[in-house]
């Protein structure tokens, strides 16, 4: 992951700045960044969306195909994760530096997504243990400055509720085979209930308190990090420590409540402007990941 050095003298800074609930930009401890989404903004896609958080860009364009189910899921769709690392992002990214990472976040954004009470798997289900919808979710980092795992579920969010499905007729042919058929009709699709697609919130551990959305200098000073994946009810449904420092019990459990109440707050505000942009139609004016 991207990262800058901090002089010990920025250290003590950012650190008493936190201990008072004043970040270096003028947020407190629990705040976000300014964040722009935009939805629809690949057109060879099902469904994309584009999220800035700060100077953390991403771009996200899902690919519904038919598949077969997995054996041990017969009646359930899948989805899968491809996470590429722009060497625009950082430099730290030029040839196979972003691998390593992408891989990482392919692995977690698996772990959060890929269930039943993230998304309604079932319902990808075309004919049970023969066929299936699987979405190829591919993530494109355009430009990092920290908090990568918050930013990317939240264009995965917009994406999915974005994501249009032909709708599909299947009938048996004189063999006694199922034969699928996908409607021509543009209009004739199936959408995604979104509604209880987890956020993931990250909390970065600075001295004594606990940050959300660090940026790459409050994560210079961080010793290590909880990444919490929270639906609109506040359930958490994955969870993971990262960083080279330990936690203790206290920490964590103040950290998980923090992320609860956080990613809770997130999801409201979130739909809303999703279902207003959907509303604006053919009227809303497109800025695109070049804007």
């Amino acid at each position: 992951m991207a990262t800058v050095k901090v002089s010990e003298a920025e250290k003590v800074y950012i650190l008493h700045g936190i201990r008072d609930d004043l970040r270096v930009d003028g947020r407190s401890c629990e705040d976000y960044r300014h964040m722009e989404v935009e939805t629809d903004v690949v057109s060879n896609t099902d469904g994309s969306a584009r999220v800035s958080l700060g100077h953390t860009a991403v771009l996200v364009g899902i690919k519904a195909e038919i598949g077969k189910p997995r054996p041990l899921v017969p009646d359930e769709g899948y989805l899968e994760f491809f996470v590429d690392c722009s060497a625009n992002a950082t430099p730290e990214f030029e040839g196979r530096g972003g691998e390593e990472l992408g891989i990482e976040l392919s692995n977690t954004l698996y772990r959060v997504f890929n269930n039943k009470s993230s998304v309604d798997l079932q319902s990808l289900c075309i004919s049970a243990g023969e066929h299936c919808w699987v979405l190829y979710v591919d993530v494109l980092l355009l430009q990092c400055d920290g908090n990568l795992y918050d930013a990317i579920s939240v264009a995965i969010k917009a994406a999915l509720f974005n994501t249009k499905i032909p709708r599909v007729h299947v009938s048996s042919d004189e063999e006694g085979g199922k034969e699928v058929e996908l409607s021509d009709d543009p209009f004739d699709c199936v959408r995604l209930n979104v509604e209880s697609v987890p956020c993931i919130v990250t909390l970065c551990k600075v001295g004594h308190r606990h940050v959300v959305d660090a940026t790459l200098q409050e994560k210079a000073c961080s010793v290590a990090s909880l990444i919490i994946a929270v639906t609109h009810r506040g359930t958490v449904t994955c969870a993971k420590k990262v960083g080279g420092g330990s936690l203790d019990p206290e920490s964590v459990f103040e950290m998980t409540e923090a992320g609860k109440r956080v990613g809770k707050a997130l999801h409201a505000p979130l739909m809303k402007l999703l279902q207003q942009e959907e509303s604006l139609g053919k009227k809303r004016q497109k800025v695109g990941f070049l804007g």
